[in-house]
């Protein structure tokens, strides 16, 4: 059987890049174009998986949100040659509703700037479910984590990981704040799954489990043995738990444990 062909696009990225080294360690034809590639419109892409998106930035680059999350999108929807596309969204676009499951109803609070990111990435799922495309689909990713996570990103692990490295973190945040964190190693195997045998239009990729703050701190500060300090008036960020149950009944997995990873010992290198 020959192995399908998979198109990555922000393959540049943390997730995108992943994607591509574990498609390509099963034998898949992978191909990750350069950004703006005229070429994407008019060769066979395969099964698309568009991982292009702004994320902790932004606020400071609204345009290029609109352009990374609908422009580009809206294009390959009409004009690409592709067999599957999966969009990735964000479990983001669940503040302030009472439900997280992929038919829950969501209110958006337009005052809110932060609220762009949201309103993008909803406007690209829109995209995708009323294109009149075959085999369009949408995966709300959580909170990914990993090695090898850039704390320029805004990422808020990785920042928490550079602070400990320099010997001292301070938590920006309330210790009682929690969401849903889900490992970069379930994210590149399932996310192929989904574009290949998906029956649904949408999934909440996540771990399903809340991880506190303190959990983390506590985590980085006996791996490193960085000194901590939490700033006075922290925010408290809590985020509801996300609903998995469509992905679990469907494909049959359970998030890589993030409990686990806290209990590492001690003497851990992190990377």
């Amino acid at each position: 059987m020959t192995a399908p062909l998979f198109t990555v696009l922000g393959a540049s990225g943390y997730i995108g890049s992943r994607l591509v080294t574990n498609l390509c360690s099963l034998n898949n034809t992978v191909w990750a174009p350069a950004r703006d590639d005229p070429s994407i419109l008019n060769r066979p892409l395969g099964h698309l998986l568009y991982c292009v998106g702004l994320t902790g930035n932004f606020r400071s680059r609204p345009f290029d949100a609109i352009d990374a999350h609908i422009t580009l999108l809206a294009q390959l929807l009409k004009y690409a040659n592709f067999s599957s596309l999966l969009y990735l969204s964000s479990t983001r676009v669940y503040l302030g509703s009472e439900r997280t499951d992929e038919d829950a109803p969501l209110t958006i609070n337009l005052s809110d700037s932060s609220n762009l990111y949201n309103l993008t990435k909803l406007t690209g799922e829109s995209l995708c479910h009323n294109s009149g495309r075959k085999n369009v689909r949408v995966a709300r990713l959580s909170n990914v984590v990993g090695p090898g996570m850039d704390p320029a990103s805004g990422n808020f692990i990785a920042t928490l990981l550079s602070e400990a490295r320099s010997g001292h973190v301070l938590l920006q945040s309330d210790p009682k704040s929690m969401k849903d964190y889900i490992h970069i190693d379930d994210v590149v195997n399932w996310l192929p799954r989904i574009a290949l045998e998906g029956r649904a239009n949408s999934y909440n990729v996540a771990s399903g489990i809340q991880t506190t703050h303190e959990q983390w701190l506590q985590w980085i500060t006996t791996a490193t043995g960085c000194t901590q300090a939490i700033k006075s008036g922290a925010p408290l960020h809590q985020f509801q738990k996300i609903n998995v149950d469509r992905l679990r009944r469907e494909f049959r997995v359970e998030a890589k444990s993030i409990s686990d990873w806290l209990n590492t010992p001690p003497n851990v290198t992190i990377k």
